[in-house]
């Protein structure tokens, strides 16, 4: 028994050659695929032109936001110095009425043979307008005689044994206190009642306060 492909070599190359042949215009076919998905030199070139108009355009907008930012700060530290340097503004105008009116009973003060009870009088208008403009501006007197002692409104300068007023009560007011929105601006110095006061009362009155007693 013999190979066919041994009974006739002619036939048998020529297959072969052909065989290559197809294999060959296979592989060129699949390369010119290939090679036709891939982009063309322009068309990289024309990618990158627009990448770069991409970046270029971000760039400018965030140097534009960032210039922005810088103006919203600058602006916004002026609006705070300008806060800070005019926020007594309104209080200083709201005080010229009351200087003027000083100033107006310091001149009547020194004219010969002025009366003293008109300007006494003018005194009193001029400490009302004060405390009106204060009112205003939420700044509260702090004038506690007759009150029993507040270490967190008041300092107590000195201590009397005074038998007619109730233990730890100011009797005294050397310098009046002030609040300004609740919050204290300056205690009020006062004179305090010891704990020894108060012996003719009944015993009904409050307590003595620990705080007023130390500083006996």
């Amino acid at each position: 028994m013999t190979d066919k492909n041994t009974e006739n070599p002619e036939v048998n190359a020529d297959a072969v050659e052909e065989n290559l042949e197809n294999q060959v215009e296979g592989e060129v076919e699949t390369a010119a695929e290939a090679s036709s998905d891939q982009p063309s030199y322009e068309d990289l070139v024309k990618l990158l032109t627009e990448l770069q108009a991409k970046v270029d355009d971000s760039n400018d907008r965030a140097l534009r936001a960032q210039a922005e930012l810088d103006n919203v700060r600058r602006r916004a530290q002026r609006d705070v110095e300008g806060a800070h340097k005019f926020a007594l503004e309104k209080f200083v105008n709201a005080l010229l009425p009351v200087k003027d009116s000083l100033d107006m009973g310091d001149a009547a003060a020194n004219v010969e043979g002025v009366d003293i009870e008109k300007v006494r009088e003018g005194l009193t208008l001029t400490s009302k307008m004060m405390t009106d403009v204060m009112g205003k501006f939420n700044v509260v007197e702090v004038n506690p005689v007759g009150e029993r002692f507040n270490p967190d409104h008041h300092q107590a300068m000195s201590m009397q044994d005074l038998p007619d007023a109730p233990p730890n009560t100011v009797v005294n007011v050397f310098q009046k206190g002030y609040l300004l929105n609740e919050r204290l601006v300056r205690p009020a110095m006062v004179v305090v009642s010891s704990a020894n006061s108060g012996s003719n009362l009944s015993s009904d009155e409050p307590p003595t306060g620990g705080k007023v007693d130390e500083l006996a």
